[in-house]
């Protein structure tokens, strides 16, 4: 695998985006091994996930060529090698099952992630991050001092080079500010962060007022 990315893109939608992302990859010797398109029709928005190999490139020069490729089209580009872990923080709240799930398959590589840090507007964690030799952030949380605990949290997503930001049950809304700054990399793994539409499809449903 020392040759495989992941390649995930975003732009306004045209025609010929995908022949034109495999047509690069196929000058610079890529094969692709997987590959997966979506269209919003509420934003026109074109959004394309590929696995691919290449060994004629450096990751380097790869990035620089995904550069020069994505200005015309005013595409946004992560380039990602599928060896090396993805640098994680985890944001969790007071219930634990989503959190020891993800630490339990993470310790037995099941899951290919750099878990580098636990964050909490609780305590109760503290002595499992321990267990996994991972640092532990309480940081409380209240209507007042919302912006200032989204100013460390989004301090420690830096501070960790994290690529990914996995909310396992943390029962708090991001603010707009720290949504946008986590644009891409950030995953929530339960829904019951949408108390506003239940039922079924609770992200459909709180998605169509945002197209609108």
């Amino acid at each position: 695998m020392n040759h495989t990315y992941v390649l995930t893109l975003s732009c306004q939608d045209r025609t010929g985006i995908v022949h034109a992302v495999s047509g690069f990859l196929l000058e610079r010797g890529g094969n692709i091994e997987e590959a997966a398109q979506y269209n919003d029709h509420g934003t026109g928005l074109f959004f394309m996930r590929v696995q691919f190999t290449c060994s004629q490139l450096t990751q380097d020069d790869l990035r620089l060529h995904l550069k020069l490729f994505a200005e015309p089209f005013g595409m946004q580009c992560q380039l990602h090698p599928l060896a090396e872990p993805m640098r994680t923080v985890i944001f969790v709240s007071k219930e634990g099952h989503c959190l020891n799930d993800l630490m339990f398959r993470w310790k037995s590589g099941l899951l290919r992630l750099d878990i580098r840090a636990i964050v909490s507007n609780h305590r109760d964690f503290y002595q499992l991050a321990a267990g996994y030799n991972v640092p532990f952030h309480h940081i409380p949380v209240t209507a007042a001092t919302k912006a200032q605990v989204e100013a460390k949290q989004l301090d420690i997503v830096r501070s960790e080079g994290a690529e990914l930001v996995v909310l396992a049950r943390y029962m708090q809304i991001l603010s707009n500010d720290l949504c946008r700054e986590l644009s891409g990399k950030a995953i929530n793994i339960h829904h019951s962060f949408l108390p506003s539409f239940k039922g079924a499809k609770p992200y459909y449903q709180a998605h169509a007022p945002w197209k609108t």
